[in-house]
């Protein structure tokens, strides 16, 4: 006789967080199918969803469109306070990280972009968009969105390697003082898309707004993390 929903959502739910805790579940594996699993469990679709939900919520696994549902990496640190880009930030950590061009173009800027960037209105924007994996698994959409002015012909080069790289040896531009605003968010339908997750998807928006040495507005970023993915860690000097 199968348990009470409530019942067995939670066995479920500790019965597989102690199989990832032990290692015998490993980081980036893949469980079985939800047919398998409510049958390993003896119990109906629907209860299980719930469980496999309630351990998406806690980080420990997560589910690709059309592929399943994985055990969730290690999360990577990341230090708002420390001078570094995505590449470096994610090899420091023994991880491998790689970044794939979804789009780049010469653009109307929003009204949202205008206000960040301190341009008129009618101004055009570099639009940048990229998505980015830590070990092969798609963590990060990113909108990158530069002032036309410091940056001419930028969309000639190579746009998967670091902007901050690019930035100091092609243009003498190096990030001077930024501004972060760090919310919970759900996934929109681009970054969604990008990342082959459901629309709707708990994610972590990160909005940077950077200026470079000589203290000018030059870009701003909007970064959707999978929830998952990223342990935000900050240690404040004396």
């Amino acid at each position: 006789m199968r348990d009470p929903a409530p019942r067995a959502v939670t066995s479920i739910c500790r019965a597989l967080a102690e199989q990832i805790e032990r290692g015998l579940l490993t980081a980036g594996s893949q469980l079985p199918a939800e047919r398998k699993l409510s049958e390993v469990f003896d119990t109906t679709r629907i209860t299980l969803r719930e469980a496999l939900g309630q351990l998406e919520s806690q980080g420990l696994i997560y589910r690709e469109e059309r592929r399943g549902w994985f055990v969730s990496p290690a999360r990577v640190a990341y230090n708002p306070l420390v001078r570094t880009h995505f590449h470096a930030m994610v090899a420091e950590q023994g991880r491998v990280p790689a970044t794939e061009v979804l789009s780049a173009r010469l653009m109307p800027a929003s009204a949202d972009i205008c206000e960040l960037l301190q341009l008129p209105g009618l101004s055009s924007v570099y639009q940048i968009r990229r998505a980015r994996r830590i070990d092969g698994r798609l963590v990060l959409y990113v909108e990158h969105y530069l002032n036309p002015a410091y940056f001419p012909g930028i969309l000639a080069f190579d746009l998967t390697r670091s902007l901050t790289e690019l930035y100091a040896s092609e243009y003498d531009i190096r990030y001077g003082r930024v501004r972060f605003d760090m919310v919970p968010t759900a996934l929109h339908n681009e970054a969604a898309t990008a990342l082959k997750v459901a629309v709707g998807g708990p994610a972590l928006r990160i909005v940077r707004v950077n200026r470079d040495q000589h203290g000018r507005l030059i870009d701003c970023d909007m970064e959707f993390w999978r929830h998952d993915a990223l342990h935000v860690s900050v240690e404040v000097p004396d």
